[in-house]
């Protein structure tokens, strides 16, 4: 399968944070489209960069997607982004009909709300 980006697409940038389970989850998603050639920003929470606050303004956090310098923030919806934007490019990563996209995002928020849960947890305990 060839890579998105040896294709001649525009530059794709992830800024993340190695511990996030937000980010992995971006990373499988390109893994399975098969898209490699992207460049991954490993971002310093502590002293957030320049580059983060003007991509993502509103939460100020990863996981974001940069492609071709437009920022998509939040991880489950650039999954959805990468399924829109580089359709022949590995599997669909979301099923194609509504009822089942819509139960996909569920279980995802469920997900999200369980992870949330722990790390809110692990942060009581520090």
């Amino acid at each position: 399968m060839a890579d998105v980006a040896s294709e001649g697409r525009e530059e794709l940038k992830l800024i993340g944070f190695w511990v996030s389970p937000f980010v992995h989850r971006v990373q499988v998603a390109l893994h399975l489209k098969g898209i490699t050639s992207y460049e991954y920003l490993e971002e310093d929470l502590t002293n957030k960069s320049h580059l983060l606050l003007a991509s993502n303004p509103v939460r100020k956090k990863v996981p974001v997607l940069l492609h071709g310098g437009k920022p998509v923030c939040e991880s489950m919806l650039i999954v959805q982004y990468l399924d829109d934007a580089f359709p022949g490019a590995g599997p669909a990563l979301l099923p194609a009909d509504p009822y089942d996209r819509a139960v996909a995002r569920f279980w995802a928020a469920y997900a999200d709300d369980i992870v949330r849960a722990i790390h809110h947890l692990a942060a009581d305990f520090r």
